[in-house]
């Protein structure tokens, strides 16, 4: 059975399997290739741990969500006023492009490391 600290040290993993699952859900097609291929390889890499992957992966989602937060400040600035769509795309945009961040920042220092040591 897997440690309590092995769990733990997934969850940047996890959030991007969840992450990609939710983007399958909102497609409302069953056959995804992209999201298949995503989920196989996030599940490669939860079984084969490899640094390299690891890295690679890792820096095309910092790269993407850095991305998506110039398209995040472009939609924001199409707002002529401050309304509740406003808040709410400000809000659950910058929380879910800045925990992506974050998990993809630690998910590729914990392979840096891997891969250094």
């Amino acid at each position: 059975m897997m440690g309590r600290a092995h769990l733990k040290s997934l969850i940047p993993e996890f959030f991007l399997m969840a992450s990609v699952l939710y983007y399958w859900t909102l497609t409302s097609n069953l056959f995804n290739p992209f999201a298949i291929g995503l989920l196989a390889l996030l599940t490669f890499q939860i079984i084969g741990k490899k640094s390299t992957l690891g890295l690679v992966i890792s820096t095309i989602v910092i790269l993407l969500t850095l991305f998506m937060v110039l398209a995040l400040i472009s939609e924001l600035s199409e707002f002529s006023e401050a309304t509740q769509n406003f808040n709410n795309l400000l809000i659950f945009g910058s929380l879910y492009l800045g925990t992506t961040l974050i998990m993809a920042s630690a998910m590729f220092f914990k392979y840096l490391k891997q891969k250094i040591n």
